[in-house]
């Protein structure tokens, strides 16, 4: 656990910064302009008070069709190597700006790229800012809008909770003597939480881990998760380890938002999961048992991960 508290100490910084692109970008995250229906933004599904997720179990696209997943937070990707629930495929936030966009299956924003490319075109606050961001005689391009809607995801910095305060600036009063108590039970081999849920985001050590958590019978889901690009049967099931940083703010939990509370989501866990027969599973999935003590440590520890300095930056807010 000290070891875990030295790299918090060491790597959550504020990573990206104030910059021209950056700056672009916030712009182009909260225009409703840029969807099919212009009532559609990329902070539709991605709400700052939320923790840049929206509340649902499955997003719903401008075009009223249902996803079959849920919005993931958007904290912290500066450092990530995956940036969606199952696609691995997928490498960098500028790879990433284009699947809500232009995704057919579902629509998520059914953006026109002449439409799109003509408003930034014309519109007075895009005509300045693109000048500003980028050089060429040219700028206003689809590939600089993925650029600069990644550089103002890459200033989405969480790292201010009262975990952190207690850990990097030593203030033993930041959390409760119940989140100290749920900390250590996190790193506890028994529970296992931090296996799948390391590093200073509690996602995983590379970002980009997968794990069939027994949500149910993957064959019989209509999500087969890391399958779907690797085709091998071993990944059926698998979707990846999301931050827990701000997680007593993005319910409903899992992939598919089935899960509608943190205390259901101890409940899944120390039952081994759901789905008992699934082969697949997680090795780690073995259940444990909890007394109500442990379970309300444990929630204090996970509230004690949310930053309110992060849904209260007027930097990350709507400039419109």
């Amino acid at each position: 656990m000290r070891l875990f508290a030295a790299a918090v100490l060491t790597c959550a910084i504020a990573w990206g910064g104030s910059s021209p692109q950056a700056a672009l970008g916030r712009y182009l995250f909260y225009d409703k302009r840029i969807s099919v229906t212009g009532q559609y933004s990329c902070a539709s599904c991605h709400k700052q008070e939320l923790a840049f997720t929206d509340g649902r179990a499955q997003a719903l696209g401008a075009a009223g069709q249902l996803h079959p997943r849920s919005a993931m937070s958007l904290v912290n990707l500066a450092t990530a190597t995956a940036f969606n629930w199952a696609d691995p495929t997928v490498r960098s936030l500028e790879e990433q700006a284009l699947k809500p966009m232009f995704g057919k299956e579902p629509v998520e924003m059914g953006v026109d790229k002449s439409r799109l490319l003509r408003l930034i075109r014309t519109d007075a606050v895009y005509k300045e800012r693109f000048l500003k961001a980028f050089r060429g005689p040219d700028p206003w391009t689809l590939s600089n809008v993925t650029k600069a809607l990644a550089a103002f995801e890459r200033t989405i910095v969480s790292n201010q909770a009262p975990y952190d305060r207690f850990h990097r600036a030593g203030d033993p009063t930041a959390i409760s003597d119940a989140a100290k108590r749920g900390e250590m039970l996190f790193f506890l081999d028994g529970l296992s939480c931090f296996r799948c849920h390391a590093g200073p985001d509690f996602t995983g050590r590379a970002h980009d881990e997968y794990h069939n958590t027994a949500l149910y019978d993957p064959y019989a889901a209509p999500n087969i998760g890391l399958a779907l690009f690797t085709k091998r049967p071993a990944d059926t099931g698998k979707f990846k380890a999301p931050t827990l940083r701000n997680i007593a703010l993005t319910a409903p939990y899992m992939h598919d938002g089935s899960v509608p509370t943190l205390d259901a989501v101890l409940d899944h866990y120390a039952a081994g999961g759901r789905a008992h027969g699934n082969a697949q599973k997680d090795k780690l999935m073995t259940g444990f048992d909890l007394t109500p003590r442990n379970r309300a440590d444990l929630i204090a520890f996970l509230e004690s991960l949310t930053d309110d300095s992060l849904i209260h930056n007027p930097a990350l807010s709507n400039p419109w």
